[in-house]
């Protein structure tokens, strides 16, 4: 039983770091790479449609990202569907090249970066928390339920307290790690 809701926790707990990574690779550093523009989404033939399956997006250059829509009247689509997005960039196209330079970042724009990826691993860490007290949760029920002992409900909550602790150390880590390529110039 202890197992089961510890296996529980553990896997929950990933999926709240794997979410977390996923969205310290959407805050962008100064450097381009195509995951910066894989959430957004672009009408096609009246459905919202992820870009990545409408166009092809490359990196041109460190700076530079390339957009080429697989039919010629998505260029203006997407084009818009870029400028409306809240990366603020403003990409310029060439026939059926849409290119996308990225700004430099200016100190101001990396504190707020930072401030951002902060904000973001608390989130995690709050998650992580909720998830240690769903658990904690089960392991009283069982006790009030007579199904364990109280010390196999000690025991348990120490183990999820471990476990707690150990993902709350790689969101630390994953924030140390953004936050220094954020501040790297």
């Amino acid at each position: 039983m202890i197992e089961e809701i510890k296996q529980d926790s553990a896997s929950r707990m990933e999926k709240s770091l794997e979410s977390l990574r996923q969205d310290f690779i959407k805050i962008r550093t100064g450097r381009a790479h195509t995951s910066l523009l894989d959430h957004l989404s672009v009408p096609y033939y009246g459905n919202d449609t992820p870009l990545s399956q409408v166009a092809n997006v490359t990196v041109i250059d460190s700076r530079t990202l390339g957009v080429t829509p697989w039919e010629k009247p998505m260029v203006t689509v997407v084009e818009k569907a870029i400028m409306d997005s809240d990366l603020g960039l403003n990409p310029s196209t060439a026939g059926m090249l849409i290119r996308i330079p990225l700004p430099s970042m200016t100190e101001e724009r990396r504190k707020e970066l930072v401030k951002l990826v902060r904000g973001e691993a608390e989130g995690g860490r709050i998650a992580m928390r909720n998830i240690r007290r769903d658990a904690n949760n089960q392991l009283k029920k069982m006790v009030k339920d007579k199904e364990i002992s109280e010390d196999d409900e000690r025991r348990g909550e120490d183990v999820v307290q471990k476990l707690t602790d150990q993902l709350i150390a790689k969101v630390d880590a994953l924030l140390a790690e953004k936050e220094a390529e954020l501040m790297e110039v």
